[in-house]
């Protein structure tokens, strides 16, 4: 299946391949956060911002991305990958000020507590908090809290989702829209993209499952938690959701199965399978022109 890659993802996957197929799952915490970090030379250059900056909010810390003067610009939250275990501004700075750039909103990126050192719920309880606080005091930005829209990718997807039902049962309000990038939803990897895409492709099944080991409590029961057991949960009332999976993707199949059970209860839902590429694409713009059409893709989403 190397040759159906796209031109520009296709030499990382051969090399990944003739280096022996090396699982990050092996490594320590350290080098795979320093891994993800080193994969950012990919992402290709970004557009500067007119203003950009980190902040404290309620005590969970935040970048502003603001791509113009305008006041009241539309609210993009985004929720950052990285298995649960890494990731950050850093890994994610190029995305992010296209993002903001192409969709002319104010966009803020949540830097959530990550595991092995902090379980769950950490991770769901900072996203949660940091989206109250930015609906509350989003102004001094010059964002409109009127129109929230979240955005996340992979790890982050699940946050976004598990964040948008923690509001519908807690708050009175959810964001307009929701955008989940190849989410990662099933903490057993059951699915059959699992056994298809899972050792060939970078992102590997057990780097994949060993970010929710690491995340999720010893001697946890999943099934009781629905935060985690994300996919069984209820999905009536959520707003629109856009959904983009990866042809070569472990989690590919999780992400068109929420896509059918959003449908089931009711959610205006969408989904969009981008061929030749790879779990981590979004994130490949300097040498994917898949990933500058899916940037452009999610930013005229954001602008409706």
């Amino acid at each position: 299946m190397i040759n159906h890659l796209e031109a520009g993802i296709r030499p990382l996957v051969e090399g990944f391949i003739a280096n022996g197929k090396p699982c990050p799952s092996t490594q320590n915490i350290a080098d795979r956060r320093a891994g993800y970090i080193g994969s950012t030379v990919l992402a290709g250059s970004s557009p500067s911002m007119a203003e950009e900056f980190v902040d404290e909010l309620d005590g969970i810390t935040i970048k502003v991305y603001k791509p113009s003067t305008d006041t009241l610009l539309p609210i993009t939250v985004y929720f950052h990958g990285g298995c649960f275990i890494s990731g950050g501004f850093e890994t994610h700075d190029a995305q992010l000020r296209s993002l903001a750039h192409q969709s002319n909103t104010l966009v803020v990126c949540i830097q959530y507590r990550l595991a092995p050192e902090h379980v769950y719920p950490a991770a769901h309880d900072d996203v949660y908090q940091a989206v109250l606080s930015i609906k509350a005091q989003g102004q001094k930005y010059g964002g409109n809290t009127e129109q929230i829209a979240f955005v996340g990718d992979s790890a982050g997807g699940q946050l976004a989702l598990a964040t948008t039902l923690r509001l519908k049962q807690h708050q009175s309000w959810l964001p307009q829209q929701q955008v989940l990038i190849y989410p990662m939803l099933d903490p057993h990897g059951a699915s059959e993209s699992y056994q298809q895409n899972g050792t060939d492709y970078i992102i590997t099944a057990g780097m994949l499952l060993s970010g929710f080991e690491m995340y999720i409590p010893d001697g946890m029961d999943i099934k009781r938690h629905p935060e985690l057991d994300i996919l069984s949960a209820d999905f009536s009332k959520l707003p629109t959701t856009t959904i983009i999976t990866a042809e070569f993707d472990p989690l590919r199949d999780e992400g068109e199965q929420l896509y059918r059970s959003l449908l089931a209860h009711g959610v205006d839902a969408y989904c969009e399978r981008y061929l030749g590429v790879i779990h981590g694409f979004y994130q490949l713009s300097g040498v994917s022109l898949t990933a500058q059409r899916c940037i452009s893709s999610i930013a005229r989403q954001l602008m409706k």
